[in-house]
């Protein structure tokens, strides 16, 4: 008799919460087009990158080196990590909207655009598995020209570290290797939307709302 092997449970049922991956290299665009989509669709926006940058320097963290190190050499926090700020991050969101009443966020209902995550494919699978099963995955797909072009213009301002030619030619090669296989994953599962983000911000944006309003329609259905 083959042993009984326990299925974990994810914190979030994917029919109520709608999880929507948003991937795409360094620079293609995702933060500026998440605002959008956040304004039209009143989602909760979750940025890991973010949370890693806010967690590194909160006071008391217990992985502030260790984030400060993995930014600074542009590889991967260990997923453990980025998938519990995350899941923190989704549980503070939906008891703080769930007195807002409106039609996302009712009876136990949520919508998440969670940016730059998954990165690599046993985060992909963790993340399905233990917080919320993804509905989609909106890919911003561009050149490293313009990529390169949009992060040296945004360091100028940003004051992030890792806005200078090292670490982004850095960012793009372990993107290439742990991400790209993230989306042939997705991809082969019918949950890739390739969205051209080398257009202007209103031609992207309009391309990624229909991506958007197909996936309701589809859950509404």
């Amino acid at each position: 008799m083959a042993p009984v092997v326990d299925t974990p449970t994810p914190t979030f049922d994917h029919k109520k919460v709608t999880v929507i991956y948003v991937l795409g290299g360094p620079g293609a665009g995702k933060g500026t087009q998440c605002a959008r989509l956040v304004e039209d669709f009143d989602f909760c926006h979750l940025s890991a990158g973010d949370l890693l940058r806010a967690e590194q320097n909160r006071e008391g963290s217990q992985f502030g080196d260790l984030i400060r190190t993995c930014i600074k050499e542009g590889t991967i926090v260990p997923m453990e990590v980025t998938i519990k700020l995350l899941e923190n991050a989704m549980t503070a969101a939906m008891k703080e909207r769930e007195s807002t009443g409106t039609d996302g966020w009712k009876d136990g209902r949520g919508r998440f655009l969670i940016d730059g995550f998954p990165r690599k494919m046993d985060q992909a699978v963790k993340f399905d598995e233990t917080v919320c099963l993804s509905s989609m995955v909106i890919y911003f797909s561009t050149t490293e020209e313009v990529m390169l072009g949009r992060l040296l213009e945004r360091g100028k301002t940003s004051g992030r570290e890792d806005d200078n030619v090292e670490s982004i030619k850095k960012r793009f090669r372990t993107y290439k290797s742990d991400t790209m296989p993230v989306i042939q994953y997705y991809s082969e599962q019918g949950k890739v939307a390739e969205v051209d983000s080398s257009g202007s911000i209103e031609e992207v944006h309009k391309a990624a709302s229909k991506v958007v309003n197909d996936v309701f329609a589809i859950k509404h259905a």
